[in-house]
């Protein structure tokens, strides 16, 4: 469930994902941002095995709840799903704890207070949350002196819809950083595919992008005419972008120079018209990239 060999249409371990770990840490990345659903476990248990070799403080560990796969026969869910992470990650704290999807605020949401003040989770976010749900939530934690310190929902050159919402605009206002996922679209941005060269068969994300690839190839043919200006790919591209929106986005490495085009793209400083211009070629793609989890933003 949520693997990468389903999801992504790929299948790496250990042995191909060490040396990637190793070259993040090198260049600075050290927040590594995983879930239990991830794989069921798979994913905290690969990344555990090279974040136990390295100094606690040097690694700012990230994963969720995921109320869908809660233990409902537990007192207390959230501590519970809590507990195994810290578990296989081997560490008594977590840096940063989600509320994975907003299946209930109201019920979910207050869990998250104990373990703050347990010491167990020095911050907590809440992901895929919409803009009332975020504001819910601020206020039954502030109300016991906690507060959202981070968001992390799906945006994209395609997919804007929490900006749009005002999301962006709130979490500056308020001190709330903004981490974004799929900021590549599952490899659809990345200029590695095209009609031609369609993303993995049978794969979900295969299924989902391959079918929108001619509208999607306009968007990546203004991307790589940015590019050729700072030397970069349309991938490192759209990586500057959501850094020039203010966000801070998590991208899924699985080689090397991925790591190593995430470091460059970080040194690129995109004009407010190249921004217009991807914006707007965008824009009139017309596909819509929210997925099957999701819940509309506006």
């Amino acid at each position: 469930m949520a693997g990468g060999d389903q999801v992504f249409g790929n299948n790496v371990g250990v042995d191909e994902l060490r040396p990637v770990f190793d070259e993040a840490m090198k260049n600075g990345l050290n927040l590594w941002d995983s879930a239990v659903v991830y794989g069921m476990g798979d994913s905290e248990t690969i990344l555990s095995s090279f974040t136990k070799g390295c100094k606690r403080e040097d690694m700012f560990i990230s994963t969720k709840f995921t109320p869908q796969i809660a233990d409902e026969t537990a007192a207390d869910p959230v501590a519970a799903m809590c507990e195994s992470s810290l578990s296989r990650f081997g560490t008594d704290y977590i840096d940063m704890y989600w509320i994975h999807n907003p299946a209930d605020v109201e019920r979910w949401t207050p869990y998250l207070i104990p373990l703050v003040k347990s010491g167990k989770v020095r911050r907590v976010g809440v992901s895929n949350h919409n803009l009332a749900q975020i504001k819910r939530a601020e206020e039954i934690l502030s109300a016991e002196g906690v507060h959202v310190s981070a968001v992390q929902n799906h945006y994209s050159l395609l997919y804007r819809s929490s900006e749009k919402a005002g999301i962006l605009d709130y979490c500056k206002e308020n001190g709330i950083g903004f981490w974004v996922y799929m900021v590549l679209e599952q490899g659809a941005l990345s200029g590695k595919y095209d009609t031609q060269h369609p993303l993995p068969a049978g794969s979900l994300r295969g299924e989902t992008y391959n079918p929108m690839l001619p509208q999607i190839e306009k968007l990546v043919t203004v991307m790589r005419g940015i590019g050729v200006k700072y030397g970069v790919s349309p991938a490192q591209v759209a990586l500057a972008w959501a850094i020039a929106k203010g966000t801070t986005p998590i991208i899924g490495v699985t080689k090397v120079s991925q790591v190593q085009d995430a470091v460059k793209a970080m040194r690129i400083s995109l004009t407010a018209e190249e921004i217009s211009q991807m914006e707007t070629a965008a824009e009139e793609t017309g596909v819509d990239t929210r997925g099957s989890w999701e819940m509309p933003m506006i």
